[in-house]
């Protein structure tokens, strides 16, 4: 499958996806870069050895996104285990569902616009910030979607350009509101937390999917699976045992 990224020598990509779905990479002229250093974050609050915190990485991020691309961002929330992602279904498309997403206003701060989309739609504001995507990532509507967005927006967009934001939710499920903060129309009818293969698999609109497999790819590491669950009470039980078997040895000593 085709993946979206950037070269060593600022080069940028963007995922393809033509009503039937196949993918291709297009190349983009070179763009100026802004870096920006993520901090270390544990891949299991509960362990406390090097072994269980990631490696940082650096972001990437252009000024503006590619031309005639709308300028948008989106939300992976991950509930409190920071196992499973809100998903949630449109109003007007029903059996597919995705992530929260929208337009990002001109010289907004690209994180408070993703703040303000997951309070208009989901009424969420119990949110704690953990990563971005380091990179643009562009998906083609389809032509009848094309055609019907840009009646409505009054444009002429290609497809948009999404920044994603990964956000672990803090918050009790009664905070979740489908009718969003009251600023804009519901556009959600029913939600729920599901696997990230779930979405991937069985629930993500097609022409999402090839975006949706990247940003997962890189939001993995933040995300525990049962593999890591249980190499996390391993860790734990190792250092137990290690302690009493040097209790034991310091008591004998004695």
């Amino acid at each position: 499958m085709a993946v979206t990224g950037v070269s060593g020598n600022s080069l940028f990509y963007r995922v393809v996806v033509s009503q039937s779905y196949p993918t291709k990479l297009v190349k983009f002229a070179s763009v100026p870069l802004e870096l920006q250093q993520l901090p270390r974050k544990p891949l299991c609050c509960s362990c406390d050895d090097s072994s269980s915190s990631l490696s940082s990485f650096t972001a990437l991020s252009t000024e503006t996104p590619p031309d005639g691309y709308r300028r948008n961002v989106g939300i992976c929330l991950i509930n409190s285990s920071k196992k499973k992602i809100f998903a949630a279904t449109r109003i007007h498309i029903p059996y597919t569902w995705q992530m929260p997403q929208g337009g990002a206003d001109e010289g907004e701060d690209l994180i408070n616009a993703a703040l303000r989309e997951l309070r208009e739609e989901t009424g969420v504001t119990s949110a704690e910030f953990l990563a971005e995507t380091p990179y643009w990532l562009t998906y083609d509507f389809p032509l009848k979607v094309k055609q019907k967005l840009n009646r409505r927006w009054g444009t002429n967009y290609k497809g948009q350009a999404q920044k994603w934001f990964l956000f672990k939710f803090t918050g009790k499920e009664e905070e979740i509101n489908l009718l969003g903060d009251g600023s804009e129309k519901p556009e959600f009818n029913e939600w729920r937390w599901m696997f990230p293969e779930q979405v991937l698999e069985r629930q993500a609109v097609d022409f999402k999917k090839p975006v949706y497999e990247q940003v997962l790819k890189i939001f993995s590491p933040y995300i525990l699976t049962d593999a890591d669950e249980r190499n996390c009470f391993e860790r734990r039980k190792a250092r137990i045992n290690f302690r009493r078997q040097g209790r034991k040895f310091y008591t004998l000593k004695q």
